[in-house]
């Protein structure tokens, strides 16, 4: 922390001490604000409230040409760290001082241990709204104009053998449910095929499970009275369109539909998405990277699993 983020901009982390300096910026920016019913509560932050919150938990400060110009406050809450009191000066409002600001607070929080940045929005500010989206965060959660807004960070593992590639997509498959899309992206022999047999395991689909690739998809129908797995390799499709010309006979919204080679390709089946990436290693191990995209899987804990670790901002 305190690094250029750019030739003018510096983040760096703010400490009880900046408390008199941070309540100078919360004020200064939320006064620039439009008047909101029921208003704002910034503008009652102290000198000794933010001492207290920067104490207690931290905060950032952006400088913009070595000047101060903008702040936030860290809230742990168990995995997920929120950020308060959002506020950058309204004369550096066009020099990308919030996303400085916010993907050191993605750096951070991953850096810490935390797998999710909560902030709360306000419906009544459209432009801030769209900056948040843009940055990643999705709505989870709103309190008449207050929106809960989370951005789950990516998680990464180490996968040492073919049992724990299948044990982690049993797991996963556990937290899925009908319409649910996962994207798998790898080099040959990375383990996609593989993790979805371990997938198929945890949903009690009929198998075996085998790589699709001359058939395009299959579709495994539940054992248990689940979902149905979708099976697809888009190795050989040439593009997204031929996606939608596949002949399946399951209803992809009630099914579990699992791509390999998703990558460029399969996105658009759903905004809401796993999206998992294997890596092969020289000593035969892989790593795995799982991103949660889209309202579904923004505020979904993956703490219980213990292979993923939080894999940075994912900038």
């Amino acid at each position: 922390m305190g690094q250029p983020v750019s030739e003018l901009i510096v983040v760096r982390a703010a400490g009880a001490g900046d408390a008199a300096l941070v309540v100078d910026l919360i004020h200064r920016s939320f006064a620039t604000r439009p008047a909101l019913d029921p208003p704002a509560t910034a503008m009652s932050e102290t000198e000794q409230s933010v001492a207290a919150a920067l104490e207690a938990s931290g905060g950032l400060i952006a400088e913009h040409d070595g000047r101060p110009v903008g702040s936030l406050l860290f809230a742990p809450e168990g995995r997920r760290l929120w950020l308060r009191r959002v506020g950058v000066l309204a004369e550096v409002r066009e020099h990308g001082i919030a996303h400085a600001l916010t993907n050191a607070a993605a750096d951070h929080a991953a850096q810490q241990g935390y797998d999710r940045l909560v902030l709360e929005a306000r419906a009544e500010l459209p432009a801030t709204v769209h900056f948040w989206t843009g940055q990643g965060y999705v709505e989870v959660d709103r309190d008449g104009p207050r929106l809960q807004m989370v951005r789950a960070l990516p998680l990464s593992g180490t996968l040492p053998t073919v049992d724990a590639t299948q044990k982690l997509a049993r797991e996963l498959a556990a937290l899925t449910r009908p319409g649910d899309v996962v994207l798998l992206s790898g080099t040959l022999g990375a383990g996609k095929t593989t993790f979805t047999q371990g997938f198929g395991e945890g949903l009690g689909v009929r198998g075996p499970v085998t790589s699709p690739t001359f058939v395009i998809a299959r579709s495994h129908p539940s054992l248990v009275g689940g979902p149905v797995l979708v099976h697809v390799d888009a190795y050989r499709l040439p593009g997204s369109a031929e996606l939608d010309d596949l002949d399946l006979d399951t209803d992809l919204d009630t099914a579990v539909t699992v791509v390999e080679w998703g990558e460029g390709i399969a996105e658009q089946l759903s905004d809401d998405r796993l999206e998992i990436a294997l890596r092969g290693s020289l000593d035969g191990a892989r790593t795995v990277t799982v991103r949660r995209l889209g309202a579904r899987w923004a505020d979904v804990g993956l703490e219980h699993l213990a292979l993923l670790s939080s894999a940075g901002g994912g900038r």
